[in-house]
């Protein structure tokens, strides 16, 4: 009923920059908190950032300082700018969602992920 479709992961070097951009679709009535997480190889899914309707915003202490998390209430669409990247950044990057349908069920989703890759 909700689908998400991230984009903008890639290679990047060892202090570059790249944003990741995660759209939801379908039988949207709101979106309450949406949110990035990232797992590595042999590591659990861990929470990189989250952002509220509102624009409260929470992060890991890892990444405090170099990502940014944001959203287009308008276009159902939050953004993760990182910057300052390590090779320890390195995973596949989860957005997931907290949303109300059209038929006023709750659901939480989460987008197939997408690989972002630090190295020289």
């Amino acid at each position: 009923q909700v689908q998400l479709v991230e984009s903008g992961g890639g290679l990047v070097q060892p202090g570059g920059s790249l944003r990741l951009s995660c759209a939801a679709s379908g039988s949207i009535f709101s979106i309450n908190t949406m949110g990035w997480h990232r797992q590595a190889p042999g590591e659990q899914r861990e929470l990189v950032a989250r952002i509220s309707s509102g624009g409260s915003t929470t992060y890991a202490d890892s990444v405090k300082g170099r990502f940014t998390i944001s959203r287009d209430n308008a276009k159902n669409t939050v953004y993760l700018q990182m910057s300052g990247l390590k090779p320890g950044d390195t995973a596949v990057y989860y957005c997931d969602a907290d949303a109300i349908t059209t038929t006023r069920v709750l659901v939480h989703e989460w987008g197939q992920g997408t690989q972002v890759t630090v190295s020289s």
